[in-house]
């Protein structure tokens, strides 16, 4: 079966990308106050560590809210698989920690009973989630609405980068980041300027690939997997995601003559060493790309953010109007990915 390719600026994926500044200045207004009460109680009976739950984009974001958590706060935060409880019904042993439930619709069965297993061990479940009226939001403690508003294309993005600056939003007010929360009131005006960078050059390089490599580290770990997931999901091109500490290990011998790498990085201590590894791949005659604030000459750029925390939600933002683009290019819709669903609920 065919599909109607639109024009780039047409699509549902490029409308939902514009309106991810307003979404994400909405959603620090409307989630305030509970940010102050949640981090207040977080403060005062601190947590003794954090478990992340989600699928698909969402569980992209929870690899921000790690890195963001332990770097931030120093608190062991983890991934924790749903099928433990929804398949094998193992109980966990979760008393006194924080469950960050990380959800769009807040509807797959697996997610739920996760929620419900982390609550009768003695969790504090605190459900980020686009349907406040869902049932995940219903079993939380606490819900922290992503206010994305409505998505029409199967691809998630303005969901996701609303995960992420919830994400921050939550850790700047726990652990009373001054600088984090002047730079996250400042985003979504960062953010409005994402059209101006221009990303052509990744999208001609990819036009005829079969297979990409992408790559962050730290806060950027995230933004690489959600490249990853997007690249496969609207463009059909074959991409998987790496830490820059783990790339130069396995993967590296797929590499030769015009393999493309696509690097995200963000200014803090783990800048010198990406690049590094990026200067690597260029010896190996990898075709690099790098997507950094202070962009040079054939770099990506992205929005320059106040805080590092930011870097990876403007960086995104940027790739995903280059996504857009390359799955228009490579002749697909972005909005209608084959085989894929909008909400997929998994047992």
């Amino acid at each position: 079966m065919t599909t109607t390719v639109p024009e780039p600026a047409t699509t549902h994926m490029h409308r939902e990308i514009g309106e991810s500044a307003a979404a994400i200045a909405h959603q620090r207004k409307a989630n305030a106050a509970t940010l102050r009460s949640l981090a207040l109680e977080l403060r005062v009976a601190p947590p003794r560590f954090v478990v992340t739950a989600a699928r698909g984009s969402s569980d992209n974001a929870a690899t921000y809210a790690k890195y963001l958590i332990e770097t931030q706060l120093g608190l062991a935060t983890a991934s924790a698989a749903p099928s433990i409880q929804s398949v094998y019904a193992v109980q966990p042993h979760w008393r006194d920690a924080l469950f960050l439930a990380i959800s769009q619709s807040g509807r797959s069965p697996d997610l739920l009973r996760q929620a419900e297993a982390a609550k009768r061990s003695g969790a504090r479940v605190v459900a980020l989630v686009n349907a406040p009226d869902s049932p995940l939001a219903a079993l939380a403690h606490t819900v922290l609405p992503l206010h994305a508003g409505p998505e029409l294309s199967v691809a998630a993005t303005k969901s996701y980068l609303c995960s992420l600056s919830m994400i921050a939003d939550l850790v700047a007010h726990w652990s009373a980041d001054a600088a984090l929360d002047s730079a996250l009131a400042q985003l979504p005006a960062a953010l409005g300027s994402a059209r101006a960078f221009d990303w052509s050059a990744l999208v001609e390089d990819l036009v005829d690939a079969r297979n990409l490599f992408v790559v962050g580290r730290g806060l950027g770990l995230s933004a690489a997997q959600e490249a990853a997931l997007k690249l496969k999901e609207t463009c059909g091109l074959h991409a998987e995601a790496f830490s820059a500490a783990e790339v130069q290990h396995g993967p590296m011998a797929l590499v030769d003559d015009g393999f493309p790498v696509l690097f995200f990085t963000q200014p803090d201590d783990t800048l010198a060493s990406t690049l590094a590894i990026a200067a690597t791949f260029r010896t190996r005659a990898a075709r690099v790309r790098i997507a950094r604030a202070d962009a040079g000459t054939g770099d990506l750029p992205y929005a320059a953010t106040l805080h590092p925390a930011c870097a990876p939600i403007a960086a995104v933002h940027a790739f995903y109007h280059a996504a857009n683009a390359l799955a228009l290019r490579r002749g697909r819709n972005p909005d209608v990915p084959p085989h894929l669903r909008k909400v997929t609920e998994t047992v």
